[in-house]
């Protein structure tokens, strides 16, 4: 999924005829070829391919998130890093909401009820205020019934390109959003009522209803949600991972999820990927996991070819670049 279609190849060596690009279809390719590469269009360089690169001095990561690729050597290297930022910011919006709304309104269980052929609306509306009685199935589960995104309190941790479109998206549903952001003094983004810094997040986890993860990865987002902050926050609340799987404590949030501590989360991000089928995440109890999959749509290649053609017709003029990484900061 990572690896750029043969057509986006033929497309850019018809763009730029002076140019010689080398595909690269797997890890083992990508340490041959990157020895005469000047620049590359990665979304991972491994150290064994930059210890191998010796000309190279651009990467342009086709996603936002390059946490990944910062470890020492890269840091200290000279290569110039930049990024997708922006390009599947509405994209991974919508894909928060849809999980959201899935675990408002308790569809997992509508599909595991209708896999089984079972007409479970007792079950779908059981909750100590509905008048319904409940049954074991559903004291087993955390998740009250039938929520609506209108008059939820939204935490969003992050407020790059990401988190604003999703703020603006939460907004217009009716809910009230909070954003925590290192620069907590910078203008108000729309759809947000409030922002506070990451030193606040103690304080705003007990309120919120969803608390959705858009930060980048660096040294201080590591286990940004372990067992305290996960011990903050409502039992009824929902936590969603669109970022990098290392933002969470994944045992911590397995035992939180088993005892009932928090409602329920959706992770499109994993500490290790792909998620093994033996994996102890597949187990736990009201956690959605879609193959992180979030940032994609159908012309995801077109656009990402495109901004990296932009780049590279400033690369070969000496022009600034877009969307340049600071690599000591992480994003």
């Amino acid at each position: 999924m990572w690896t750029i279609p043969p057509e986006y190849v033929e497309r850019l060596r018809a763009q730029f005829p002076d140019h010689r690009f080398l595909h690269a279809r797997n890890d083992d390719e990508g340490r041959h070829l990157i020895a005469a590469a000047d620049a590359a269009f990665s979304g991972y360089v491994h150290p064994a391919q930059l210890q191998a690169a010796r000309r190279l001095r651009w990467i342009h990561s086709p996603s936002a998130g390059v946490g990944q690729m910062l470890y020492p050597e890269m840091v200290a290297s000279p290569v110039i890093m930049t990024n997708s930022r922006g390009l599947s910011a509405d994209t991974i919006a919508e894909h928060v909401l849809a999980l959201v709304f899935a675990i408002f309104r308790r569809l997992p269980l509508a599909f595991e009820r209708q896999a089984q052929r079972v007409w479970a609306q007792d079950e779908m509306v059981a909750h100590a205020s509905s008048g319904v009685p409940v049954t074991a199935a559903d004291r087993d589960s955390t998740l009250p019934a039938n929520r609506t995104i209108a008059g939820a309190d939204v935490l969003i941790v992050g407020l790059g390109g990401i988190g604003r479109a999703a703020a603006v998206r939460f907004a217009a549903l009716g809910a009230t959003v909070t954003g925590v952001r290192r620069h907590a003094d910078a203008p108000l983004p729309p759809g947000v009522a409030a922002v506070h810094p990451p030193s606040a997040l103690p304080d705003l986890l007990p309120a919120a209803d969803a608390v959705v993860l858009t930060a980048p990865q660096t040294a201080a987002t590591r286990n940004l949600i372990g067992a305290p902050e996960l011990t903050l926050m409502k039992e009824t609340a929902v936590l969603v991972n669109v970022s990098r799987g290392a933002l969470i404590d994944e045992e911590a949030l397995a035992d939180a999820l088993r005892r009932r501590v928090i409602a329920a989360a959706a992770l499109d991000v994993f500490r290790d990927e792909p998620l093994g089928p033996a994996h102890d995440l597949w187990t736990v109890p009201n956690l959605v996991i879609t193959p992180h999959d979030a940032g994609f749509r159908s012309d995801h290649w077109q656009a990402a070819t495109d901004l990296f053609a932009e780049n590279l017709r400033r690369f070969d003029q000496g022009a600034p670049l877009l969307n340049v990484v600071d690599k000591s900061e992480g994003y």
